[in-house]
Parts: C-alpha cells; sequence; structure tokens
C-alpha cells in the first residue's frame, strides 16, 4: 500500500510555520514499508480542501491529513471525509466528555461550537487525544469506485499529533503491511560529492534493494543505505555488503557509519568509550563545535569546558594565547590554532584540545587571507593535528563546515593512537 500525506492550513502555505508534520509522519511510514509518493499542503479553504480529498485518493491508499479538527467553522476536515466516501457525520458523547475534560483541566469555560469537536464520519475509529481537545478518527470505506481507501485525520499540533501516530496509527496500519524497512548512514568526509558519487556510481546504478540516495551537508558526504525485508535483521543482512563495499572504496579513514549521520555522535562515542575528556576553543564557530558535542546524552563525563574567544583580547586572557604569535602570525593562522588548542586542554585540564579561528564573511578577507579560510587544530598527547581549508558558501555554511572538520579531526587523532 501507499500512502499520501494531506496537511492542512494556511500558515504552512504562508511559511508562518514549518511543515515538520509531514517529516514525521514519512519517517513513521517507511518503518513499516508503506511508501509515500506525495505530500500536499492545502489552505483553510472549504472547496480547496475537498478537491485536495479527492486528488489524494485518486493517487494513494492512505491519506493521513493533520490539522482543521478544531471547533471554528472552517475546521471542516472530519466533514470533508465524510462528503468523500458519502457517510454522514454523527455525534460521538465520549468524545465531548473528552473536550469537557480537557476545559476543565485547563480550567476554562467551554464555547458553544466546541461540540462540533465530538461529531466524526459514521463507522470512524476514533482515536483519544490526551494532549489536546481534539479527538482524531481512522476511517476504512470503499470510494466511488468499489476500491477500500484509509483516511487518518490527526490534530495539527506536533505535541498532539506526533503521540497519536506512535501509540495508535503505526500499530493499526502494520496490519496492511509484513514488511520493515531498515536504513544505515554512512558518512563520507574528504571527499567531495561528485567524486564520492562517481566512486561509488557502479553500486547505485545497480541498486535495487537495498537501495542508496547521498546528500551532501557542509563538510560531509552521507550515503543512506535501505533495505526493505521482513525483518529488521534481514535488512541489516542485505545492507551489511554495501556498506562494506563502500567503505572498501571510500577508505576506513574517510567512510564510518553512525545512525544518526553526524560526526559529533562519533566524536562523542569515542571519547566516551576510551573515557578521554575534551575542551574547546572557538573563535569563528563561536560554540557551534561544543553545541554539537554536548547534543550527544552523556557527554559530560568528557566534555569539560567550551571557550568562546572571538576577540584576541580573550584569546591571551583565557587562553594564555601569546600576543607576538598573534602579532606576527595573526589571530587567523597555523600557530594560533595551535595555542588555542593547547591553552583550551591545558586551561581546563582536559586529554584533548580543540580550537577553530578563521574568517566567515561576507567581509574581513584579504588577498593573502581571504574568506573562507580556516584553521582547525588538536592538540591530544603532547602532539597537534592543525588542518587549514578554504571553505566557500554562506557564514553559516562555512561556520558548520568547520565545525564538522575539527570534530572529523579529533575522531581521526583518537583513532590513531
Amino acid at each position: 500500500m501507499n500512502a499520501e500525506i494531506l496537511c492542512i492550513g494556511s500558515e504552512l502555505l504562508h511559511g508562518d510555520i514549518v511543515n515538520t508534520n509531514a517529516q514525521y509522519i514519512s519517517k513513521k511510514l517507511a518503518e513499516i514499508a508503506i511508501d509515500v509518493h506525495y505530500q500536499t499542503v492545502v489552505g483553510d479553504n472549504t472547496d480547496r480542501m475537498k478537491n485536495a480529498f479527492g486528488i489524494c485518493f485518486f493517487r494513494a491508499d492512505i491519506v493521513i491529513c493533520t490539522g482543521g479538527l478544531g471547533p471554528t467553522q472552517d475546521d471542516i476536515t472530519k466533514e470533508a471525509l465524510a462528503e468523500y466516501f458519502g457517510v454522514e457525520m454523527v455525534y460521538d458523547e465520549n468524545s465531548y466528555q473528552h473536550v469537557i475534560e480537557m476545559y476543565t483541566r485547563f480550567r476554562r469555560n467551554i464555547p458553544q461550537n466546541n461540540i462540533r469537536q465530538a461529531y466524526f464520519p459514521k463507522g470512524s475509529i476514533i482515536l483519544n487525544n490526551p494532549n489536546g481537545t481534539a479527538n482524531a478518527c481512522i476511517y476504512r470505506g470503499k470510494d466511488s469506485e468499489g476500491n477500500y481507501k484509509i483516511g487518518i485525520l490527526l490534530p495539527g499540533p506536533p505535541k498532539e499529533m506526533e503521540p497519536l501516530m506512535d501509540s495508535e496509527v503505526i500499530s493499526y496500519l502494520k496490519q496492511f503491511s509484513n514488511l520493515v524497512v531498515y536504513g544505515e548512514k554512512l558518512i563520507v568526509v574528504n571527499i567531495g560529492e561528485s567524486a564520492a558519487e562517481e566512486m561509488a556510481l557502479d553500486i547505485i546504478k545497480n541498486q535495487t534493494n537495498p537501495t542508496i540516495a547521498t546528500f551532501a551537508s557542509a563538510g560531509k558526504v552521507i550515503f543512506r543505505v535501505t533495505a526493505k525485508a521482513e525483518s529488521k535483521e534481514r535488512c541489516k543482512t542485505l545492507i551489511q555488503p554495501v556498506t562494506e563495499e563502500l567503505i572498501k572504496r571510500f577508505g576506513k579513514e574517510n567512510a564510518y557509519i553512525v545512525d544518526s549521520g553526524k560526526i559529533e555522535d562519533k566524536v562523542a562515542e569515542l571519547l566516551l568509550k576510551k573515557k578521554l575528556t575534551i575542551s574547546v576553543a572557538e573563535s569563528l564557530t563561536g560554540g557551534l563545535v561544543a553545541s554539537k558535542l554536548i547534543c550527544y546524552p552523556g557527554i559530560s563525563k568528557s566534555f569539560l569546558e567550551g571557550f568562546v574567544t572571538y576577540s584576541n583580547e580573550s584569546k591571551i586572557r583565557a587562553l594564555n594565547v601569546n600576543k607576538e604569535t598573534i602579532e606576527k602570525y595573526g589571530a587567523v593562522s597555523e600557530q594560533t590554532a595551535k595555542e588555542m588548542a593547547y591553552g583550551a586542554a591545558k586551561v581546563s585540564g582536559s586529554d584533548i584540545g580543540v580550537s577553530t579561528t578563521g574568517i566567515a564573511g561576507p567581509d574581513g578577507g584579504s588577498k593573502e587571507k581571504p574568506v573562507g579560510l580556516v584553521y582547525v587544530c588538536v592538540y591530544y598527547d603532547g602532539k597537534y593535528e592543525v588542518k587549514n581549508i578554504h571553505a566557500t558558501g554562506t557564514r553559516d555554511t562555512i561556520r558548520e563546515r568547520s565545525a564538522n572538520t575539527v570534530l572529523d579531526l579529533v575522531r581521526r587523532c583518537i583513532e590513531k593512537r
């Protein structure tokens, strides 16, 4: 079976909020091998909503819709679904009691129009929403041509939609799929996206099951290898020879598997496994490296301190960088990067010191030191590893690439010792 996601709300079309619901639902459906071929967004307009249902059900067996379950006159998602299947709307006393209970909890009076939230297409499976007033529903029926279709209506707020998707919808839909989908992410560094794809082009062209998808981010390329089978274990068996071949081609020093696709998670795993401590001194990245690391659960055992030393004075004061070094070589230099990394380790007493310094732009560069010139350094076990890059793109892109580059350098330093 295949599904389409229909998200209702003019605020989505206007760009006022990001449509995270479609992303979340797509991921959950992929886990039970239900393919999503289309995602549709429609505003709060009765005619366009009804038309959208017709188009979605023409293309898909399952339509999962978010939004439009509120008490106001423009909340007509349930009515549109009922009209599509040719069934009447019926009152559900339990749902009205749910509305009363929620309003009592909120200590607010119930507007008269909230009774609309207690009506559903006749024959619906009603899903209790513990996080909001609007109960959800599932309706399975025949379309005008006699084909079975499934309409699932969920509330729009993610904090309400996500728990219902997890606890109710997925368990219901599992009966229509006996397969699972499982994927692994392979991070590739030091090789550009085009070059990496070229190195694996024969595998990509001949893919069947597993499938391979590539996408680039600042400082890394991710290969997602995904298999569909009767069990997760079978998926892993199908994936393993593909990832092994990719790693062989890219080299173990350049390619490694991380579930999240994040370099920082690999670094955090190594730090915790080897019981190493780390401190970070950042100039152009302004705390981005530290922020990435501390997102990892349990990293407090390894991460000791982060310094944002943006000015020359702060580098000298907080990290004991020599004033003469900055005057002679400049803040953006290998020499300053070394002293920053060393200073971070010594001031905090950590095993590893990390530093970033560079020119993120859009101005501030020169012929000798253009925008995008970055030096990163790792001080570990009495030795320095320095790397300079010439990044392009926006200020944020340069910062992101710098952070990913120095994190991968930390990984290399740990793995080779």
